[in-house]
Formats: structure tokens, C-alpha cells, sequence
């Protein structure tokens, strides 16, 4: 075990390194060292105190411009105000019982405060937040030497750990441990981009004099994240290309060619283009790894149904995982729809070309499951379509050559591990997801994959128009929805009423609690414990049964109203799905599990209810149900935030385009992009700390290149011990996870 490896404990003592721990994750040398300010502030530059956010823990660089005693009225004590100011906004911070410190926060006194953003009586606070007086004399001459001719580094930090004291603890270890650091690029690449040592770097990112030293620092830092990461990605991608397959070649007059000979439209150039991709990686001997991505509507499953279609002419057996119940019915439905007689193999009426096309899921009764399992094993369902029940131990296949899995987010590594494992050899893999990914993204989430992207809407499609609904403000803004509801269904069309909740059911007792809560009296300035509590708490979201019920007697009245959501019976979820497709129902009210795959070309508008609390790709997945036939589509987004806040603005970036990458950067860029490798994708923290995987395209594009030739030359890192090491570290136990797409 290396120096950098060592627990904290030894560096800062065991009640440091346990606040360290616990709020931080922070557990060895080599964490705190790689633990970057995330931004630096220089003496007499002060933090935009009008830019904060509620709830946030932040640190904040400030002039003391007002302090004031107020003795309680009702009892013993006191609160200090302070007020302290950056010359254009203003913050309150709240002391109780803490008078003395009148002597440190005298007016004009300047210093870093750190604390949790709240509300009380309108205005922003921090209640009994940490400083450190920055000014000479306040800060007895210590801080002030510290301070005094460099930037301050300020960084993510906790209640119990302010950014000061994790900067002496990095002081700490710089002094002590820095010789221990290794170097895990090589020294020609390092020479070849111009980049600094590890150690002067790490050295620069806590400690810069000026900005130059300070981005010299980020732009090696930048190349060891893109560069291991890529490292990590190019190894698999060479261990996938190493192992072998069954090559995949349709026959000239086989079941593609008499489907694709019946399709009443011709493809667009793009799915064309994606095919041919598809069909070449399924002609080689090594498995494909490919990613499919595409706009909402740009008919993906039409492409992955080909594929499936091109390995059954082979002599093999494809299968589509899907997330949802709903989803894999609906799937199901629609590629027996579309194939005809040619789902129909070996059955009274079906094609000799055809092949079975089967549906199996957990709630399947006994019977028609028996059924499913046995056609999969004989063979004779060429095509199976599910939900996780296709990776049970008891469902086998005769010869599995094409995975194919639907919204690849929703799955677990293991699942679909479980499921390439049913092939006597590796299965061809294609993933599906619907949620456009700018390319430096696919580069780093999905790096061991090449890409396909269907970037163009099948002809026919129609436009559809989106328009934020301001409930509070205007009211009579959601009565002309309802009405817009009403004259879609009065032409004969359909409409969707999405909400964020399925309805008042145990499983929603959280939600009533915290309702309960809130309507406790208002906090009172001599009531500490409400002080920094948000003035805009909110109601709980709306719900799928409370809202049909209020439509069907009020707005709605008189249409055919119908209910959708995960906790009903799969045969009760399927009868809807099958009327509304029918044209016997009006009005879907449901939650999101309509958001993908679902198509009934009829349903032309859609009111998605708490529209704010979805995400930016949800609401562009959720508005892609209508508009799917010749008639316009609609969509309603209903919010009651106010006009200017970060909800809102969410909103109008979705009103305002239906160029879904743009979407899609937006939102990563409003998530903050940690959840890019982190909790978005595989639940745990990213691995990213200074590399903005959509800004840094072109250190990603070349690291990967860098990469990729390093492997070939050396798979094992055998010449590279340190950047193996780097590379254990990244692939640790929880990182392992967001690696393992393919």
C-alpha cells in the first residue's frame, strides 16, 4: 500500500478524519489530494450574494456592512444580525445567543462565511454559519498571511467541514505527501500535449498564485481523468473484439427482404445508413457493441426489428429487453402488427419466412408462459420480446445471436450481463436509448460502443407545438388546456394527461407526512429551529387518480376517461393500453410509464401536470407520444413556479426547441454534470472532477485516440505500472459499474 493510500487518520487525527469520512467520502491521503477546490476567489473580489440558491451549502466571500443585538421578547437570549454585502446583493447571517461576536464581525470587516442557504421573511440567510475573517488585524495576521497575494481556493465542502479547515488539511498533506505522488501518463505523451507533472500539478490546483498557474494545473488534471477513463474503455473494447461470434449474414430471400419488400413507406436515408452499420458488425466473427441513439419518433425500433429480422434469416434467435410491462406489450404488439403472416411461422395461415414472435413477462399466466419458454428453447420463436423475466435461470435459448436492449438506462449491469450469458457464444449487442446524447457523452458513458444516431424523422410526422401553462399566475390559462383537450377529442383525436404520482396509496404516506409538516405555523424571529426554512415549500405532487377524478367531473366531464400506472394488474394495464389504441378512450391519465415506446398515432395533445418536476429529456420523451399520425400535436406543460426561476426556464428551453441533443445538453448542463457518470447512470459519485464532458470535447476525442493506441501496444499496461494503478483506482468496486454499458 502506497503513502497515498494511507487513512487520513495518521495525517489529521481520528476526529478530523471521521468528519472527513462521513461528510465527505474522503478517507486517504490520495482522496483529499484529488479533492479540487471547485472554485477561487480573490481578496476584494466578493461572491455574487444575488445569485445564491436556497438550500444550498455554499461559501461566500463578503464585506460586513450591519450588525445588529436583538434581545428575545418572550424569554432569556438573544439574536445577532449581521449583514454583509459584495456591493450588489445583500445576506442576512443569524446567531443566536452569540453577542460576543460583535468583537470579530465589525462593519467593513471582510471574510469567508459558510453555511446552508435559507428563507426567512423573504430574504436569503445563513443561520449560525462558520467564518474566517480574512482582514489582518480580525483574523490575528494568521489568515491574512495565508490569503494575502494568491487566490483563495474554495471547496466542495460540508456543514461540519467549511472550506478553510479542508484547506489546511490539503496543506497538510501537500506538504507531507506530495513526493509520493505517482505519475500515471506517460512521459512521451505528457511531452507531446505540453503537460506539467502530476505532482506540480496537484500542487498548483490547491495552491495557484494567479489564473495561469491555476488552469496550467486543470489542463494536465483534465488529461488524467479523459486519459485513464479512455484507457479503461479501450481495454474493453479489445477484450470484446478478442472474444468470438457467430457472424450474422440475412439471406437475399429470407424474412428481411419479404418485410422489407411490404413496408407501405420507404426508409429515410438515416435509418438506411444506421442499418447498413448494423449489418456489418453482425457479418463479423467478434460480437457487436453498438449504441443506437435517436430522436423521439425516428423509428429505432423499425431499425432494431430489421436486425432482429437479418439474424432469424442466419439460422438464429434475437431478443428485445424492455423496461416496462407496458412497454414490452406494446413492442410485442406492434412488431406483430408490422410483420403480418411473417410472425407467423410455423402456425395455420403464417409465412414460410416467418418465425414465432413471442412475449414473456412475470405476470404471464402459467400456461402461455410454458408456452414461451418452450418455443425459445426449440427455436421456434425466433423473436422473444420482455421484461427482466427473460433472464430467469429457467428461460434458455436454442441459439441466441442479437440482444437487443430497449432504454439501456434502466438496466443493471447483471441483468443484462445474465442475459448475453444465455448465447453458447457471446451474443451480437444493440443498444437502444431514446434519449439523444451529445457525443463527447457517448465518448465517455457509452465509450466501449460505437454509435449510430438516427437523426431524422420518418416522413409524415407531424410538427408539435409546446406551450408552458402558468397555473397560479393565470389561471385561466389551464381552463383554455382543458378546453384545447376538449376540441382535440370533439375532432375525433385523443389526448394524454401525464402526472408526476400514481395517487393516494400507502405507498405515497411520505408524501401526506411531509405535507403535514409544512402546515405547521410560520416561523417567528424568535423561533430558531424555522429559521432558514424555504418560504416556497411545496405541495405534494399532483396524482394519477385524484386528477382523473377532478377531470372527469369537472373540465372533462362526459369524455372517456382512463387511468394508466405501474401498480395496476398487467391485464388491467394491457385492456387500457389495447382500448385507448382502439380509439375507446378519450383521456389517458397516467404517469410516466407511457413516456417511451408508446405509440397510437391518434393521440394528438398532452397536459403533463407538475410539468417542473420532470426532467428536460423526460418532458422531450413524454411529448414525443403525440404528434405520431398526420394531425399536429400538443403540448401543455403545467407548472405553478414562478416566471424567472431555474423550474421555469427549464420549461421554456422545452417549449422552445424539439432538437432533442440541444435537450439534452441543456439538461446535463442544468444537473450539474457529475450525475453524467454519477448518480444518472450508475448510482454512484463521478469519477469527473475537473473534465466537463461537454466542453472538453477535444481533449476527450484525443485522450481517446491516446488510448486506444497505448492498448494496442501494451493491453496489460505491463510497461505502465502506474497508470495501471490509476486505473485500479478508477475501476474500483463502486466505479466498476458505469464501465460495464456494453
Amino acid at each position: 500500500m502506497g503513502a497515498l493510500d494511507e487513512s487520513l487518520t495518521k495525517l489529521v487525527g481520528d476526529r478530523t478524519a471521521k468528519v472527513l469520512a462521513d461528510s465527505l467520502k474522503l478517507r486517504t491521503v490520495g482522496d483529499l489530494l484529488h479533492h479540487y477546490p471547485r472554485k477561487y476567489v480573490e481578496r476584494g473580489q466578493l461572491t455574487s450574494l444575488d445569485e445564491l440558491e436556497i438550500d444550498e451549502h455554499v461559501t461566500v466571500l463578503a464585506r460586513v456592512e450591519k450588525v445588529t443585538l436583538i434581545p428575545f421578547k418572550a424569554r432569556k437570549g438573544d439574536r445577532l444580525e449581521v449583514v454583509v454585502t459584495d456591493g450588489r446583493g445583500r445576506l442576512s447571517l443569524v446567531f443566536f445567543n452569540q453577542g460576543w461576536r460583535q468583537k470579530d464581525l465589525r462593519p467593513g470587516t471582510q471574510g469567508l462565511f459558510a453555511g446552508k442557504v435559507g428563507v426567512f421573511n423573504g430574504k436569503r440567510q445563513l443561520a449560525s454559519p462558520d467564518y474566517q475573517l480574512i482582514d489582518g488585524e480580525e483574523a490575528g495576521g494568521e489568515a491574512a498571511g495565508r490569503f494575502a497575494g494568491r487566490l483563495i481556493p474554495v471547496y466542495p465542502a460540508s456543514a461540519q467541514m467549511p472550506s478553510w479547515k479542508l484547506q489546511l488539511c490539503v496543506e497538510m498533506a501537500l506538504d507531507k505527501h506530495l513526493a509520493d505522488v505517482g505519475e500515471p501518463l506517460p512521459a512521451e505523451l505528457r511531452d507531446k500535449h505540453g503537460l506539467i507533472p502530476l505532482p506540480e500539478a496537484l500542487e498548483l490546483i490547491h495552491r495557484p498564485r494567479n489564473q495561469a498557474e491555476k488552469e496550467r494545473a486543470q489542463e494536465r488534471l483534465r488529461w488524467d481523468e479523459a486519459f485513464v477513463l479512455q484507457v479503461a474503455l479501450a481495454q474493453r473494447r479489445a477484450a470484446d473484439s478478442a472474444l468470438p461470434a457467430v457472424a450474422r449474414r440475412p439471406s437475399a430471400d429470407g424474412a428481411l427482404a419479404a418485410f422489407d419488400a411490404r413496408l407501405p413507406f420507404t426508409l429515410t436515408e438515416g435509418q438506411q445508413k444506421v442499418s447498413a452499420e448494423i449489418f456489418a458488425d453482425l457479418a463479423t466473427e467478434h460480437p457487436m457493441h453498438r449504441l443506437l441513439q435517436g430522436e423521439v419518433g425516428s423509428g429505432k425500433t423499425l431499425v432494431a426489428l430489421r436486425a432482429m429480422l437479418a439474424v432469424v434469416d442466419a439460422g438464429g434467435q434475437a431478443v428485445l429487453l424492455a423496461p416496462t410491462e407496458v412497454l414490452a406489450q406494446q413492442h410485442h404488439r406492434s412488431i406483430v402488427e408490422m410483420m403480418g403472416d411473417l410472425a407467423e411461422g410455423g402456425m395455420l395461415g403464417g409465412s414460410d419466412l416467418g418465425t414465432k414472435v413471442v412475449l414473456l413477462t412475470g405476470s404471464m399466466g402459467t400456461a402461455a408462459r410454458r408456452q414461451a419458454l418452450l418455443d425459445m428453447v426449440t427455436g421456434d420463436a425466433g423473436i422473444a420480446i420482455g421484461t427482466h423475466a427473460l433472464i430467469e435461470d429457467k428461460v434458455t435459448f436454442l441459439d441466441l445471436g442479437l440482444v437487443v436492449v430497449d432504454e439501456q438506462h434502466r438496466f443493471g449491469v447483471e441483468q443484462r450481463d445474465a442475459l448475453r450469458a444465455k448465447g453458447s457464444q457471446p451474443p451480437h449487442l444493440l443498444v437502444m436509448t431514446a434519449t439523444p446524447i451529445p457525443r463527447t457523452v457517448a465518448m465517455t458513458v457509452f465509450g466501449d460502443l460505437e454509435t449510430s444516431v438516427l437523426d431524422q424523422l420518418p416522413a409524415g410526422r407531424s410538427p408539435i407545438s409546446t406551450h408552458v401553462v402558468p397555473a397560479l399566475e393565470k389561471p385561466n390559462f389551464l381552463a383554455r388546456a382543458w378546453e384545447r383537450v376538449r376540441e382535440e377529442v370533439g375532432k375525433g383525436h385523443q389526448a394524454y394527461v401525464v402526472c408526476p404520482r400514481i395517487g393516494d396509496e400507502p405507498e405515497d404516506a411520505p408524501a401526506k407526512n411531509a405535507a403535514k409538516k409544512k402546515r405547521k405555523p410560520a416561523a417567528t424571529p424568535d423561533d430558531p429551529e424555522d429559521l432558514g426554512a424555504s418560504s416556497d415549500e411545496r405541495r405534494p405532487p399532483l396524482a394519477v387518480v385524484e386528477t382523473a377524478q377532478m377531470l372527469t367531473k369537472g373540465p372533462l366531464a362526459g369524455l372517456r376517461v382512463e387511468i394508466l400506472h405501474g401498480r395496476l394488474a398487467p391485464e388491467a394495464k394491457d385492456d387500457v393500453m389495447r382500448r385507448f389504441a382502439a380509439g375507446e378512450v378519450d383521456v389517458l391519465v397516467a404517469t410516466t410509464v407511457i413516456e417511451v415506446g408508446v405509440n397510437v398515432p391518434n393521440s394528438t395533445a398532452m397536459v403533463i401536470m407538475d410539468a417542473d418536476r420532470f426532467g428536460v429529456s423526460q418532458l422531450h420523451q413524454l411529448r414525443g407520444r403525440v404528434g405520431r399520425g398526420s394531425a399536429a400535436g400538443l403540448c401543455l406543460l403545467v407548472s405553478e413556479m414562478p416566471a424567472g426561476s431555474s423550474a421555469r426556464s427549464r420549461l421554456d428551453a422545452v417549449a422552445g426547441t424539439l432538437d432533442g441533443f440541444e435537450l439534452s445538453r441543456i439538461d446535463l448542463e442544468q444537473r450539474r454534470e457529475g450525475d453524467v457518470l454519477g448518480q444518472a447512470q450508475s448510482g454512484v459519485k463521478s469519477s469527473l472532477k475537473v473534465l466537463s464532458v461537454l466542453e472538453d470535447e477535444e481533449v476527450i476525442a484525443t485522450a481517446r485516440e491516446e488510448a486506444a493506441r497505448l492498448v494496442a501496444e501494451d493491453p496489460d499496461l505491463t510497461a505502465h505500472p502506474e497508470l495501471r494503478t490509476a486505473l485500479e483506482s478508477l475501476l474500483d468496486e463502486d466505479r466498476a459499474e458505469y464501465l460495464e454499458k456494453g
